[in-house]
């Protein structure tokens, strides 16, 4: 107690430094990873990428990024452990922020997709376990997180190959793939639509005091929904296609279609992957804050102080820019060949997945999330579609983050307690 009246402040800064870290780390890996689809299949250039990305991200993030926070900041392990002892888990929140966040930035320099929720936990649980005591970590909040890794990519892959297939039945195997495609892509438009703006309804209006019903947030969805087909419509009536063309440029031409709703999907993406993982980052920040200003007590539900979401939302933006464009090409060229189409089906069901998680509390992993769709879509193609020598690499990397993350964390929670005990 005595040390965190002594050296509360700078803890907080130093926590909120490598907070920044890790956002930064978020942003130049996971983000990354979100954008390569769009980038990979030409809708978008990389640097329109990062612009919707840095706008997304950071609404997603401040909006809708409190509800898993609360699960990374006190889920994984009992802080009943370190009520006679406060200080340990603000060194261990700390250690596992700057762990993970060093991690991500050498991986993401490598342009390796690692994931950042396997970076965070396996930091959390490694300091905790050895650090505490193995009973210190809640194991079974821990393996359905991890099970939550092997579901997700799961259900991604099986929406995406879905979403796939009915746009080929719909549209590229029929007579006119043209006039299906202005027919039905709407209605796509206003799947996406629906999906983003119901998780900010429900989840994210709740940080700036609006409180909705469930009936209010559907209705509310259906009508954004609804205006983001409206526009959507507009825009691909504005796209110029040659009707004399014959059927290859036909097909050419429809994913000139795609293409636009690709920007809208690359938007969802963006939105959903700001609100499940900016938890990452400030999840453990924020329990460490929590700790320095109730002098020690460790608080049930600890509000989120206002500095926070921003931080990370500001982060996340940061490392894309900077450091983001390594892990789009191993993304969005390497796993399998994206068109527009294929590339809008990977990225809608990955927001969906996402989003539904993020609604649900359950810090899954985007990353995962993003490649089940990838080889969803793959798959729908057939298995000699993917490239497996990279699916394997992707794989191997995600094996590797949680001993990283664990062995990095329990380092540097030994130099932070011997340097301020």
């Amino acid at each position: 107690m005595e040390i965190l009246n002594t050296y509360g402040s700078m803890l907080v800064i130093f926590a909120g430094a490598v907070g920044f870290l890790m956002a930064w780390g978020i942003g130049a890996n996971d983000v990354a990873n979100a954008m390569g689809t769009s980038v990979g299949s030409k809708a978008l250039t990389i640097k329109q990428a990062i612009i919707i990305a840095m706008i997304f991200e950071f609404a997603g993030a401040y909006l809708a990024g409190g509800e898993v926070t609360s699960t990374i900041r006190k889920g994984i392990i009992d802080v009943a452990y370190f009520i006679d002892q406060p200080e340990l888990l603000v060194f261990g929140m700390t250690a596992a922020l700057l762990a993970a966040g060093l991690w991500l930035i050498i991986a993401s320099y490598f342009g390796w997709p690692v994931s950042t929720t396997h970076s965070i936990v396996g930091a959390i649980v490694g300091f905790s376990a050895v650090g505490v005591g193995v009973d210190s970590v809640t194991w079974s909040k821990v393996v359905g997180i991890i099970g939550s890794w092997i579901i997700t990519p799961l259900i991604s892959g099986i929406i995406a190959y879905f979403i796939f297939m009915s746009s080929q039945k719909l549209i590229f195997n029929t007579k006119d793939p043209i006039a299906n495609a202005k027919r039905f892509v709407p209605f796509y438009m206003f799947l996406a639509g629906f999906i983003l703006s119901l998780v900010t309804i429900t989840k994210g209006l709740k940080h700036v005091g609006l409180h909705v019903s469930t009936m209010e947030a559907i209705v509310s969805a259906v009508i954004i929904g609804l205006l983001v087909a409206i526009t959507g419509k507009f825009f691909i009536n504005r796209v110029k296609i040659d009707p004399q063309a014959d059927k290859h440029m036909h097909f050419a031409n429809v994913e000139k279609i795609f293409a636009v709703l690709m920007i809208v999907t690359a938007c969802a993406m963006a939105f959903a992957h700001g609100s499940n993982d900016v938890a990452n980052a400030i999840g453990p920040l924020a329990a460490v804050v929590s700790i320095v200003e109730h002098n020690g007590q460790i608080a049930a539900k600890a509000e989120l102080a206002w500095w926070i979401l921003p931080l990370g939302g500001i982060g996340i933006v940061l490392g894309l820019a900077i450091f983001g464009k390594r892990v789009m090409a191993t993304i969005g060229n390497g796993i399998t060949h994206l068109t527009p189409s294929r590339g809008f089906a990977a990225e809608l069901a990955a927001a969906s997945t996402v989003v539904i998680a993020s609604g649900t509390g359950l810090p899954i992993s985007t990353t995962q999330t993003l490649v089940g769709a990838v080889l969803g879509v793959g798959m729908a193609r057939g298995i000699a579609a993917l490239n497996l020598g990279v699916v394997r690499n992707i794989v191997i990397s995600w094996i590797v983050t949680l001993p990283i993350g664990a062995g990095l964390s329990i380092v540097f929670f030994y130099i932070l307690k011997s340097v301020f005990s």
